[in-house]
């Protein structure tokens, strides 16, 4: 196989302040859950989202004044450099975290085969991430690829993953994944089932690792009942260990603040003080 180099999949990507900037402080936030969007670079959430004046280079600090993480997609097409993990890392507080996108190189040109020095480049790409910043790495294949167990245990077995300690996560969108026998061999792995919610697929909700994925992309958003519903059910599973839940982005806003108001209501339901703050 040609030889992979990340320069030539780097494109632009969001800005962060070049200049160090205070950092904001962060949400109130339940213990272990994170939530976010998948991306934030988006004008158009001013003013719902963004208030009217906040510059471009001032999107993710403010971002993280309100979320604790955000699924970065840029990766499926480009690799971020150096200086920008730099940047972004500055741009947050020490608790927010970032997950990254497989480049499609992966999932869908490869298709998990005879990848190792893509896999190699990935996760040394995200190399000046600091542990603590660093969420799961996400894997969505393509809806026409069908189960193939030993592929993925032999993806599952590259050398690049067994030296890493980065958290994974697989994002399947053929129903033919969802056996006993993937679930099995994910919790081997300690690899996430990403439980993605859409209008034409719902993952089983599957526990394989000690970590757990969300995302949820349903069309129009979330009620306020729905809202609260997930805030309880996503803080009763971050007692037993992290969970990372990123809504749909969209030029639309709607993401965004129904994720502001499933930080809040988590973090209310996980503090005393929040929830007679917050009714």
């Amino acid at each position: 196989m040609r030889s992979f180099s990340a320069s030539v999949v780097r494109s632009t990507l969001p800005p962060a302040a070049k200049a160090p900037e205070p950092i904001a402080a962060p949400p109130a936030s339940a213990p272990n859950l994170f939530v976010g969007t998948s991306g934030w670079a988006y004008p158009t959430w001013k003013p719902a989202f963004y208030p009217p004046k906040t510059p471009a280079r001032s999107f993710l600090n403010y971002y993280s004044s309100q979320l604790t993480a955000v699924e970065v997609n840029y990766t499926f097409r480009a690799f971020p450099t150096s200086s920008q993990l730099e940047n972004w890392q500055a741009a947050v507080p020490s608790s927010f975290r970032f997950s990254f996108k497989a480049p499609q190189r992966i999932t869908h040109f490869s298709r998990l085969r005879d990848c190792e020095s893509l896999v190699q480049a990935f996760l040394g790409a995200h190399a000046p991430m600091r542990a603590g910043h660093l969420g799961p790495l996400l894997f969505q294949l393509p809806p026409n690829f069908q189960a193939n167990r030993d592929l993925l245990a032999n993806f599952l077995e590259l050398p690049p993953f067994r030296h890493s300690h980065i958290p994974l996560a697989f994002e399947f969108r053929h129903k033919s994944w969802f056996t006993d026998e993937i679930f099995s061999l994910m919790r081997e792995h300690n690899a996430a089932l990403c439980v993605a919610e859409s209008d034409d697929l719902s993952t089983p909700d599957v526990q394989t690792a000690s970590h757990r994925c969300y995302r949820l992309r349903r069309s129009g958003g979330y009620t306020e009942a729905e809202i609260d519903t997930l805030a309880e059910r996503f803080v009763s599973e971050a007692r037993a260990g992290e969970v990372f839940v990123f809504l749909k982005h969209e030029d639309e806003p709607t993401g965004a603040l129904n994720a502001v108001q499933l930080q809040r209501r988590a973090a209310a339901l996980a503090s005393p003080a929040l929830r007679g703050a917050n009714g």
